[in-house]
């Protein structure tokens, strides 16, 4: 019996879709990472039941921070984007997280910047808080361990595995690649193709822009400490709309409800399983569909068929363009 709902939220659904497609779906896959990174810090001794937590967040940490918070006895501050919407705002205020939330802002990048420059004031004023650093500390790596080991356990082995997931922090494609290979003989049977939206800088998209809107998370308009490039096999660009599409497809097809980052792994996914029939493509489906209901599951009559989507097959970043791009990376370094 689980002792906190975070142990609950936290512990994927391993779901076969066919034969060698796997979809690896969490509620919020962010406990995950939260939740053994404050668990890290509070048995080395770095914080202690009653200190205050503080990061930055878009709006899914900020949730697994507040929850793991409530459970280790911790105060939680988070400066959230402005896309943090009601029903998050709601459920922060109960669990007794405070949130200083930024005003609108159109450039992405200008607002992670503004988010960055705020912490650094609030640590200037309280330096007693522990910044979390989501996006730039390997403790985020830490609670993807037993993942990889389920994943290892229900697929059979870890050879001719295809792990697919957005890149965004980093931590969890990372960390579950990197446990697989150290447990695979041969460290290429575990590929990893990573998810981006056009316009992040992590592998090098900032000079194409999706007019539509940026599917927040899976990206960054500032460099991440937490993304090893070297681990990647294959990246995908995906626009929103491919996305969206996606993400309805997956709905209709396989009755799996998630966010609109899950609709652009699942197309790479199903695109990757295409190109290798002797292989297990596996995507990470991070949270539910309940904050896209309104930006993409009610706009499902415009979703285009995925039979109608293919990625154009680039060799320079150069040549990238909207709806979808395919590049292999052969896990170069940044």
């Amino acid at each position: 019996m689980d002792q906190h709902i975070t142990e609950s939220i936290g512990r994927p659904d391993l779901i076969r879709l066919d034969d060698r497609l796997v979809c690896l779906r969490f509620e919020t896959m962010k406990v995950v990472s939260a939740l053994a990174a404050v668990r890290h810090l509070l048995d080395t001794g770095v914080v202690r039941r009653g200190d205050t937590l503080l990061d930055s967040s878009s709006g899914i940490y900020a949730y697994a921070l507040a929850l793991t918070c409530h459970r280790y006895g911790l105060r939680c501050h988070i400066v959230g984007s402005a896309t943090v919407d009601h029903t998050l705002r709601t459920q922060l205020a109960v669990l007794g997280a405070t949130l200083e939330q930024m005003e609108p802002c159109s450039d992405l990048k200008l607002d992670q910047k503004r988010r960055v420059e705020r912490i650094h004031e609030i640590l200037a004023e309280h330096p007693g808080y522990h910044w979390m650093r989501q996006y730039h500390d390997d403790v985020h790596y830490l609670g993807y361990r037993s993942i990889a080991d389920r994943i290892r356990e229900a697929t059979g082995t870890a050879d001719g595995l295809t792990v697919v997931g957005g890149v965004g922090s980093g931590a969890s494609t990372g960390a579950l690649t990197r446990y697989l290979r150290e447990d695979s003989p041969h460290a290429a049977d575990v590929e990893l193709v990573g998810v981006q939206p056009y316009g992040s800088v992590t592998f090098g998209s900032e000079h194409v822009n999706d007019t539509e809107m940026i599917i927040a998370g899976i990206g960054s308009s500032i460099p991440f400490g937490n993304v090893s490039h070297e681990l990647y096999d294959t990246l995908h660009w995906i626009s929103f709309d491919a996305a969206l599409a996606g993400s309805v497809d997956l709905l209709r097809r396989h009755a799996v409800f998630a966010g609109l980052s899950t609709g652009a792994g699942y197309l790479a996914a199903r695109h990757e399983r295409e190109r290798s029939p002797h292989r297990t493509v596996l995507f990470i489906a991070p949270d539910t569909g309940h904050r896209y209901v309104d930006t993409v599951y009610a706009r499902h009559r415009e979703a285009a068929p995925i039979t109608d989507l293919a990625p154009r097959e680039v060799a320079d970043r150069s040549e990238l363009a909207l709806p979808w791009s395919r590049m292999r990376w052969n896990r170069a370094a940044a």
